[in-house]
């Protein structure tokens, strides 16, 4: 008689993405695994990645401009970077824990696989933990500026009544509008303050980068609600994508994504920003891609949600990049003459 052939499982160490199950490694148990997935990871990528982009970007143009004294930039001005880019993360990070909090209802159907429906983390415990971090976070902003705490005060606002009443994220498209203005206006703003808060109400630049950035978010935050659109609307959420529909909603969001770096070139003819950042305009072929991808509606096997999502992030993140080398550059890049 033959002997019944065992089965042999390939034992993966650890978790590495949200949709893996949870199990207990070397170094993490499920309760701390289930905490950083609270946070989204990738998500804090963008905050972290666009914030010190910026910062850099602030420090090079008001030195060159004469807005920025000299003397008053310290020699570990990169230690100050790190430590506004970190307060920023930890802002998004509670952002992110409060939400599944509060969404754990609507997580049991479209997200079974996050901590809280999955009983690994209480939403009682995720809201506690979102508090603190916002408590830490503000703490820490105002010890580097004024306006830097101001604008983290204000992202702090928005994201709490974001989740909390008056739930801003059930409205229809201001939910939208709510999430796009202190991810794109406001973070910018702050991340610029870190060093040309004394110049922040005489300089265009800053606003109108943030202005962008904002008005982009409003048509790209709408890729997150395409997997949700059952969920949501099982629990009173109303967003684009489950009262127009996945393709009217792409074609809603287009423009907010698309003219911003259109203007790019009205706002140089306006002397509202420098020429050198004409390159900028070139990111509208980035949301012609993500267009095409909020239609094909495809989930990601590993993210947590389509592929539109995750390249809107990208396009976010290489955005700000841009913006803090073209101005690191400037003296060397051969631009236009639009007057």
């Amino acid at each position: 008689m033959e002997k019944p052939i065992k089965e042999t499982k390939v034992k993966v160490p650890g978790k590495w993405t949200m949709k893996e199950p949870y199990t207990r490694t070397r170094f993490l148990s499920k309760q701390a695994r289930g905490a950083i997935d609270l946070f989204r990871p990738f998500t804090l990528a963008a905050p972290f990645i666009v914030s010190m982009s910026i910062m850099v970007a602030s420090l090079i143009y008001n030195y060159n401009t004469g807005n920025l004294d000299p003397t008053k930039i310290s020699e570990y001005w990169w230690i100050t970077i790190g430590q506004a880019a970190f307060t920023l993360v930890l802002v998004n990070a509670a952002s992110n824990s409060l939400n599944q909090a509060t969404d754990a209802e609507a997580d049991k159907i479209s997200k079974p696989y996050r901590p809280i429906p999955r009983g690994i983390i209480k939403p009682e415990s995720a809201q506690s933990l979102a508090y603190i971090l916002y408590l830490f976070a503000l703490l820490r902003a105002i010890t580097i500026n004024f306006w830097f705490g101001v604008f983290i005060f204000l992202i702090i606002i928005f994201t709490v009544t974001y989740s909390l009443p008056p739930r801003m994220k059930k409205y229809l498209f201001i939910n939208q509008v709510w999430i796009a203005i202190p991810r794109g206006l406001f973070g910018t703003l702050a991340a610029w303050s870190v060093f040309g808060s004394e110049n922040l109400f005489n300089d265009a630049t800053p606003w109108v980068i943030g202005g962008i950035a904002m008005t982009y978010l409003i048509g790209g935050m709408a890729t997150k609600d395409i997997t949700d659109a059952e969920a949501d609307r099982a629990t009173g959420t109303r967003t684009l994508i489950n009262t127009i529909g996945l393709k009217k909603t792409a074609l809603v969001c287009l423009p907010f994504m698309l003219f911003p770096f259109l203007f790019v070139f009205i706002f140089i003819h306006a002397n509202l920003i420098d020429a050198y950042l004409w390159p900028l305009s070139l990111f509208m072929f980035f949301s012609l891609f993500i267009f095409y991808l909020m239609f094909k509606g495809l989930e990601s096997k590993t993210l947590e949600n389509v592929h539109a999502w995750s390249i809107m992030y990208v396009e976010y993140i290489f955005f700000a990049l841009s913006f803090a080398i073209l101005t690191m550059f400037s003296d060397k890049i051969t631009i236009l003459n639009f007057a």
